[in-house]
């Protein structure tokens, strides 16, 4: 498996919440010989029919989705609106250059634009910019010529257009969607360690590709119950904070290593989990960094809650400006996760999943 390819691959091609399918395809090309299937919801399954009953499952879970928009309206002068799907802050959205999918399956380049500062009052300069301030131009001048030339149509999916770069001095990534398409590579990276091995493992061990995390983590609900794990890893691309806060309360810093999260909005992660986790990370000499999320939240909180409750850890890869265009991210940070995820699973027993029974009083 070529895993630059496939990195720049999964960061160039375009998936917004609910337009996953040409992401699906990229990954299906990185499967092997491993069956691959999907769902109406595009969700993608990767070893899922070759389950065995008799023994317990591991969910190895990433999201297929990154943040983009969705047309929403065409003025009569040709500018088009932006309903957001997922996270974004206005000022990291002006004058960025997206693609649209339109009706004849085109990419079309669109710019975000808002009034031009020539345009605006002096209260307007001081007053903070709003989402609903911003609007796509395709150099259109009618909303007849958008809908009948460009195709366009209320509806339509919206994406950052920026190609992947790698830097070889550093072993930097730079591109857009690495929330979460860093996450999918390590889950295609992993069964690519342990395919030869798959059936000697003492436990099924499933891969997940979840759609629509981004707007409320919904493809995960589907996925869990499809699955129907009794243990969990979910595997992100982390906001990075080595830019927002000092040092020395930083928990995700580029080139440290991947990070365990310990609890998030949707959920708080089981502790036994993360422990092993640390002590196998420990034992490889693996660098780990540990982070308590005030905000945030990953598919964990949906999986956590399917049936009886399930046990699950979250590893993400460290990313610097993640919800923005441009997203820089360590290669050696994204190998360290795949290293210490293999390791951990390979040293996995049968009864470590005892703990699922009830306990007696």
């Amino acid at each position: 498996m070529d895993i630059k390819q496939l990195l720049e691959e999964l960061s160039n091609v375009h998936g917004a919440p609910g337009f996953e399918q040409q992401v699906l395809e990229v990954v299906h090309q990185y499967t092997g010989d491993l069956p691959f299937v999907s769902d109406h919801m595009n969700n993608g399954y990767l070893n899922l029919t070759t389950m065995d009953d008799s023994k317990p499952t591991v969910m190895l879970d990433s999201h297929l989705d990154e943040v983009g928009f969705m047309v929403s309206y065409i003025t009569s002068a040709g500018q088009i609106g932006m309903q957001p799907l997922g996270g974004w802050v206005p000022a990291s959205v002006q004058s960025q250059k997206f693609k649209i999918l339109n009706n004849r399956g085109e990419y079309v380049s669109a710019v975000s634009s808002s009034k031009p500062p020539h345009f605006l009052t002096a209260t307007e300069k001081q007053q903070a910019l709003k989402m609903e301030d911003l609007k796509l131009d395709v150099g259109a001048t009618s909303k007849e010529e958008v809908i009948e030339d460009f195709g366009i149509e209320v509806g339509q999916p919206v994406t950052p257009d920026v190609q992947f770069e790698f830097n070889e001095q550093n072993d930097v990534m730079l591109g857009k969607a690495f929330d979460n398409r860093l996450g999918v590579g390590v889950v295609l990276a992993v069964f690519d360690h342990l395919e030869d091995e798959l059936n000697d493992l003492p436990f099924n061990l499933v891969g997940s590709f979840a759609s629509q995390e981004e707007v409320g983590l919904r493809g995960a609900k589907i996925t869990s119950r499809r699955i129907n794990p009794q243990m969990a890893i979910v595997v992100e691309a982390t906001p990075s904070d080595d830019f927002a806060k000092p040092k020395e309360i930083a928990q995700g810093q580029l080139g440290s290593g991947p990070q365990l999260r310990y609890r998030d909005s949707t959920y708080i992660a089981s502790p036994r989990l993360n422990q092993k986790i640390v002590s196998t990370a420990q034992e490889k000499g693996i660098a780990l960094q540990q982070a308590v999320r005030s905000g945030g939240g990953t598919n964990a909180g949906s999986i956590y809650a399917n049936e009886f409750g399930v046990e699950v850890a979250t590893l993400g890869v460290p990313t610097r400006y993640a919800h923005t265009h441009h997203v820089f991210a360590s290669y050696r940070d994204w190998q360290a996760t795949v290293q210490l995820i293999v390791a951990f699973l390979r040293q996995l027993k049968e009864e470590d999943f005892t703990p699922y029974h009830l306990k007696k009083w």
